[in-house]
């Protein structure tokens, strides 16, 4: 449960009237009237209720072969994520997602990397991972494939940057379990074919939206109007009572 910031009032969090984000921080309200008057004057209300941190999971390519426009975007990103105050997510891997986190960590922000490994020794020997740029890495042992779905259900929302049969997995997940996702246009990789994917789909409706823009500070900014307005209500297929068929 969560709580309105102005009038204290006890909220399932789905069920909130309304939402804001401030800071980076995710706050809930009974009404709109209420997240008007936080809005107005945030500062007196932090101290009343506290707000969840909105977590952005970048899953991308992880080969050294980009370009550097590429690479330019993924620094962009990172940079817009930290300057938001939002968590960074990544799977703890060279690429496209390590040039998005050190860019994170430059601008002080928070990178989360979230290892195949069982430790650090074999995220760094056996997997050739870097281990610099987080400030946390979460070892699940759980290998490539099965740290994907650690990745995405972590995230708030999930953002696809170039990428390729790996990444391909992750937008599945992330669409499957009716995420929030971004695609970052321009990014090469599989960023192009996802409209023609999701059209493969035909009307399977999984609660997924997706979000596209090439400019990384745009496509933040509408993923958390998307967030704040109306996906916080559907967060994961899983959450109601009956899943979409398969």
């Amino acid at each position: 449960m969560a709580h309105d910031p102005v009038c204290l009032m006890e909220l399932d969090p789905r069920k909130a009237k309304a939402v804001a984000e401030y800071k980076g921080r995710t706050y809930y309200f009974c009404s709109a009237q209420c997240r008007e008057k936080f809005l107005a004057r945030p500062e007196i209300f932090l101290d009343k209720a506290s707000g969840m941190r909105l977590t952005v999971g970048v899953m991308g390519s992880a080969g050294n072969q980009e370009s550097q426009q590429i690479e330019k975007m993924a620094y962009a990103l990172g940079e817009t994520i930290a300057k938001r105050g939002f968590v960074l997510i990544t799977g703890a891997c060279p690429g496209l997602p390590y040039e998005c986190a050190r860019d994170v960590t430059n601008s002080s922000g928070l990178s989360i990397g979230i290892s195949p490994a069982l430790s650090l020794d074999e995220h760094l020997h056996k997997y050739h991972s870097p281990s610099d740029s987080f400030d946390v890495i979460i070892y699940t042992g759980s290998g490539l494939m099965g740290r994907e779905v650690t990745n995405i259900r972590s995230s708030d929302i999930v953002i696809i940057l170039g990428g390729r049969s790996g990444t391909l997995g992750e937008f599945a997940i992330a669409y499957d379990e009716g995420k929030l996702i971004g695609v970052l246009e321009g990014s090469g990789g599989i960023t192009g074919k996802i409209p023609d994917i999701i059209a493969s789909f035909g009307d399977k409706d999984t609660g997924a939206q997706v979000v596209y823009d090439p400019d990384p500070q745009r496509l933040m900014a509408k993923l958390a109007e998307a967030y704040t307005t109306e996906h916080y209500q559907h967060p994961s297929c899983f959450c109601h009572d009956t899943l979409p068929a398969g």
